[in-house]
């Protein structure tokens, strides 16, 4: 056989509508949040994976309120402790609770910013959620600097809670070591995604190396792993560092009895589904079109320790240009597939998704013109 006809053979299903790792997705606005008229001074972004307890699904996220909009990366030094540098930039994280997953109400702010000049000050921001042994942890990064200054500097902090509704406990700062200087993840440890696998904490991350504000087009991400026998550490990085050589977010899930992973927007392997039986070696199972930026899938094994991981059919996500240029801000949304087990929507599984016209035009040659963030 030729190399392409003996490799499909390699994938889950040789036919990609059997592929059990093989999604369309489709999308639906959120009710229930305001973002003060698109005005950009309102930001929601990077929701964490909603878990659902006592009846209602609970989520954290990045929110932003601020009296003028972001005013970009590469203008960090005039960020003030009002002016945000980046939509990510003086942040705190909130808690929304949902009965459908589409209408949410905000319960308020989980995790403040603590004062200047413990970790976090500037920013708390990528929230996601670990729940182990009864209590409930959230991993997020906590920023010392307007993002921009020296790249995306920042490491992981965590709290804890005995509820999803808190008070939320501080429990340490810097729990995914940094790497030394010269490695692929020094001061960067960023979306930091719990799960728990052969008994252990598993937290992937992602860092961008080669990432500096006079490179900025010119860095790469890829996705590191780290492991515990306790939330609050210590962690240790995975020898084989980094496990994945493509995506930004970080979207890992249990699943038959490995992980399966999504990587969108960076790196040669972008907008595939991959899968690992150990959660250190992935492979591509399936490629994918108009996937979920910072995919947040609703997962309930994701914290069982499940030797059986049956998948998902619905999550949340973000979109970052919901605004102008110069008004910037961040919107959340749902999406729904067919990346279950237990669940089959042929739907789902065409290959076939046609658009109008106007949705390719808009990537038009003017495009290439504009500041590559919009600003």
């Amino acid at each position: 056989m030729s190399s392409a006809t003996e490799r499909m053979f390699q994938y889950p299903a040789p036919r990609v509508q059997d592929n059990e790792l093989f999604s369309q997705f489709k999308y639906t606005r959120l009710k229930g949040f305001d973002y003060s008229n698109g005005d950009g001074t309102i930001s929601r972004r990077d929701p964490s994976r909603p878990i659902r307890v006592n009846g209602k699904y609970h989520i954290w996220y990045t929110r932003r309120h601020t009296k003028v909009p972001p005013i970009g990366w590469d203008r960090a030094r005039e960020a003030t402790e009002v002016v945000p540098s980046t939509d990510w930039d003086l942040c705190d994280i909130w808690h929304a609770t949902s009965e459908d997953g589409v209408i949410w109400e905000e319960q308020g702010v989980a995790v403040s910013r603590p004062e200047k000049p413990s970790p976090g000050w500037r920013s708390v921001c990528t929230p996601d959620i670990l729940v182990w042994k009864g209590k409930y942890y959230l991993y997020y990064q906590a920023f010392d600097e307007p993002s921009g200054l020296r790249g995306d500097l920042c490491p992981v902090s965590v709290s804890y809670a005995d509820s999803p509704s808190g008070p939320w406990k501080h429990g340490g700062d810097a729990v995914i070591p940094f790497g030394k200087n010269g490695e692929w993840d020094q001061n960067a440890t960023h979306d930091p995604h719990p799960i728990v696998f052969r008994g252990k904490i598993y937290i992937y991350y992602k860092a961008a190396y080669n990432k500096w504000p006079e490179k900025r087009d010119k860095y790469a991400v890829a996705h590191g792993l780290v492991m515990a026998d306790d939330p609050l550490g210590p962690f240790e990085k995975h020898p084989l560092n980094p496990v994945l050589n493509s995506g930004h977010e970080t979207t890992y899930f249990p699943f038959k009895e490995g992980v399966a992973a999504l990587a969108v927007k960076d790196g040669n392997e972008r907008d595939t589904m991959q899968y690992s039986k150990d959660g250190v070696n992935f492979q591509i199972a399936s490629c994918l079109s108009l996937t979920p930026t910072a995919a947040a899938p609703y997962v309930p094994d994701a914290f069982t320790n499940t030797k059986d991981g049956r998948g998902f059919t619905w999550g949340l996500c973000h979109f970052v240009n919901a605004g102008t240029p110069r008004k910037s801000y961040s919107i959340m949304a749902r999406f729904d597939c067919d990346l279950s087990r237990d669940y089959d929507e042929p739907a789902f599984k065409k290959t076939g998704v046609w658009h109008r016209p106007e949705f390719y035009f808009e990537q038009g040659m003017n495009t290439l013109r504009e500041h590559p963030e919009g600003r």
